[in-house]
């Protein structure tokens, strides 16, 4: 008997992003990459994998077996077995959303200029699952929390939780200096932060809680957890993803709320780009109309910038090849289009729209 198998068969793609904070000796950090790095390009993952003596931060994608293939790899290891939420943060995707396989070792796998270690982790860890915090929001308790949304700017501007308020750092390196600064800030209230996966929070917690006094709690499994589990509108807008998605809709027709503003018209929308200027390369919240209207600049400054050196990023809606004409030093021929397109463009903003980035793990 022989049947015959469907050849036309799309795979479905899952992205898995995960962290486990485990003391790993240096010695065998290099061999330890290696070896994660040569599994995960043998069986066609992609995305980026930090090591280091804290552990494993990980987001990768690939189709429904090669993840397979992953977890079990993960589950043999004596370092990476029995990672926390991996499967409750996995995501389905279209695609694979990153364009190579990375692992690296890093001093800490999320920054903060202090390490951290297992045991502190377990002495120190407060979090609350995401029914605890949807009881904290549905049930209005601002009285006894605080809630701090510890992402860049951009990204709270383009979705963050109802109730919550930018913790206001520059780079995510001052945290442990600005820990009594929130404790004050807080007052004899609870603080509540929250990051994209969970992991810079719950370090964060684990150094605060260390200083005693104020009580600081992390989101288990962070953003992406809690809209996976509840699509209950408690989340305003779309979540910033540092993958090919960029920006991420969360919710449906009945529960999503759009609240990003168009840098050069105000106007609500959910879309982000970046600045064609290379060197600002600025993250963005643009309607797509407004962004073309101003080829993709953020600024005068921007604009001025790509006149004078051509450093422009391609783009299929705008058919002018910049890189070769840069490389080749036709300088007159970028400027004569840039001239003629944005003669009548009137620059809300004369200076880089550049933020200082707290960078995402």
């Amino acid at each position: 008997m022989s049947s015959q198998l469907n050849a036309r068969h799309k795979p479905k793609y899952e992205l898995l992003t995960f962290y486990k904070f485990v003391d790993i000796p240096e010695s065998e950090l290099d061999s330890l990459a290696q070896e994660h790095l040569d599994f995960c390009r043998d069986i066609g993952l992609k995305g980026r994998v930090y090591l280091g003596t804290e552990g494993i931060s990980s987001t990768v994608t690939g189709n429904l077996g090669q993840c397979r293939a992953y977890r079990l790899y993960l589950e043999k290891s004596k370092y990476f077995r029995d990672i926390p939420d991996i499967d409750t943060k996995a995501t389905p995707v279209d695609g694979h959303e990153f364009p190579r396989m990375s692992v690296k070792i890093r001093n800490e796998i999320v920054t903060l200029g202090v390490k951290v270690t297992a045991d502190q982790v377990k002495k120190y860890k407060k979090e609350i699952t995401p029914e605890e915090f949807k009881k904290i929001i549905d049930e209005d308790k601002s009285d006894e929390y605080l809630i701090l949304d510890m992402r860049n700017d951009y990204e709270y501007r383009l979705g963050h939780f109802k109730n919550a308020i930018p913790a206001g750092t520059v780079n995510f390196r001052e945290v442990p200096k600005l820990l009594e600064q929130y404790g004050k800030q807080a007052e004899w209230k609870k603080i509540i932060w929250y990051c994209t996966g969970g992991i810079r929070c719950e370090k964060a917690a684990v150094l605060g809680n260390q200083l005693g006094g104020t009580e600081f709690y992390s989101i288990q499994g962070g953003v992406v957890k809690y809209v996976n589990e509840y699509n209950d509108g408690n989340w305003l807008g779309n979540l910033y993803t540092f993958d090919g998605r960029v920006s991420t809709q969360v919710g449906d027709e009945t529960t999503h709320t759009t609240i990003g503003k168009c840098l050069y018209t105000d106007e609500l929308t959910d879309n982000c780009e970046n600045c064609r200027y290379a060197p600002c390369n600025a993250r963005l919240i643009v309607t797509e109309k407004a962004y073309k209207k101003h080829l993709g600049f953020c600024s005068r400054e921007c604009y001025e910038g790509a006149r004078s050196t051509g450093f422009v990023k391609n783009m299929s809606w705008d058919k002018l090849d910049y890189k070769t004409l840069a490389r080749e030093w036709h300088l007159g021929e970028i400027q004569k289009h840039l001239d003629s397109k944005l003669a009548k463009v009137e620059w809300r903003h004369e200076k880089s729209q550049k933020e200082d980035v707290i960078v995402e793990c």
